[in-house]
């Protein structure tokens, strides 16, 4: 019963896995290669901007998986409650999750834009001077996370959803025999005991800030200038220029970035799960 799963894995994991590894160390196009051993490693992590952009990587990890983690609770204990339209809410709040990252960026881009867009239209209303949300630098990254949020935010929610309600209920009803409200029912009940759920959303949303690059690209290219690069965009404008050998190199360190941050990440929470 193993054996068609792992003929899966070897062919679309294993296999590209290691065909990358040994193309990161050669000169290639369609055609044909040439080895030239690690100096496309050499040439990748001299590269002017990649210092930005693993800075940028990092933020961008920390404050979507940050976010979705926090909102992600705060709608799971709410989409749990008595609220008679919680099926309602339940489907908008997962509704973006199913929608192409690819359009959700287009869609936000023209949002955003500083004098046609609806946000800074709808600011004005109420006498706010918007600014130009993606093309200024100080702006630029944190608006395309908070737009990864409000996409990823409701997969953090069905998980929080799930986790909350395999909750036995005589937990809550022992804070209530001790006159406990809400806030204690939460503090001491729902927050320690949905950790499996905050393990993985965690997990998922961290790895996939470090691979982001879809929405990035979509909405600001990196722009304005390199101020919101990744290392993805980075790999992806290599490609795009030919360099392909050393944009290979570049999928290979973004692949052991990736590993030795979720690995140890991994291995912590795993520990505060047992003890848990």
């Amino acid at each position: 019963m193993y054996l068609p799963a792992a003929v899966v894995f070897v062919v679309i994991f294993l296999v590209p896995t290691a065909m990358a590894f040994y193309f990161a160390l050669t000169r290639w196009t369609l055609f044909d290669s040439e080895f030239v051993g690690l100096q496309n490693f050499r040439d990748f992590l001299a590269e002017q901007n990649l210092r930005i952009g693993f800075q940028n990587t990092i933020i961008y990890a920390v404050v979507t998986s940050g976010l979705k983690v926090v909102l992600g609770l705060l709608l799971g204990v709410l989409l749990t409650s008595r609220l008679k339209v919680r099926g309602f809410l339940r489907s908008v709040v997962f509704f973006p999750t199913l929608v192409s990252t690819v359009a959700v960026g287009i869609t936000f881009a023209m949002l955003l834009k500083p004098q046609t867009g609806l946000v800074n239209q709808a600011l004005a209303l109420v006498g706010i001077d918007g600014r130009d949300w993606l093309g200024d630098a100080a702006t630029a990254l944190l608006s395309v996370a908070l737009v990864d949020v409000w996409k990823g935010v409701g997969l953090a929610t069905v998980i929080y959803i799930a986790g909350i309600m395999s909750i036995p209920t005589e937990y809550y009803q022992a804070v209530a025999v001790d006159g406990g409200g809400a806030w204690h029912r939460f503090r001491h009940v729902t927050l320690p005991l949905s950790w499996p759920a905050t393990y993985s959303v965690i997990i998922l949303s961290f790895i996939g800030g470090l691979r982001s690059f879809d929405l990035i690209w979509t909405m600001t290219r990196g722009g304005p200038g390199f101020t919101s690069d990744t290392i993805a965009s980075i790999i992806y404008k290599q490609y795009q220029a030919g360099f392909f050998g050393l944009s290979t190199a570049g999928n290979v360190i973004l692949f052991l970035v990736v590993t030795a941050i979720a690995v140890p990440l991994n291995y912590y929470l795993g520990k505060r799960q047992v003890a848990a």
